[in-house]
């Protein structure tokens, strides 16, 4: 199943305009550097570290109008350093943007 949110395609594509290819690359954009920071909050191990990355994939979720990441990354900082509970979420919402 592929991810759907109605304010994050309205959001690429209205950068994007009647441009597919830029639509494209704004898409893979957003994947990169959900991947980076996914990446970064999976190697965290202290608080610090833990907090930054959750405020870095929040401040990308938002940034792309990302509502259901945004949540996830709030759960995230406001949780312990490496839950695999939040860090699974996480990677759920990453396959289903992706489209498995």
């Amino acid at each position: 199943m592929a991810y759907e949110n109605g304010a994050f395609d309205a959001t690429i594509a209205a950068a994007a305009g009647e441009d597919p290819a830029l639509l494209r690359e704004l898409r893979d954009a957003f994947r990169e550097s959900l991947d980076r920071q996914l990446d970064l909050l999976k190697r965290a191990r202290c608080d610090g570290n833990w907090t930054v990355a959750a405020q870095r994939l929040k401040g990308l979720a938002a940034s792309f109008h990302a509502d259901e990441l945004i949540h996830l990354a709030d759960e995230a900082a406001d949780g312990a350093p490496g839950d695999p509970s939040v860090v699974r979420r996480i990677e759920l919402f990453r396959e289903r943007f992706v489209g498995g």
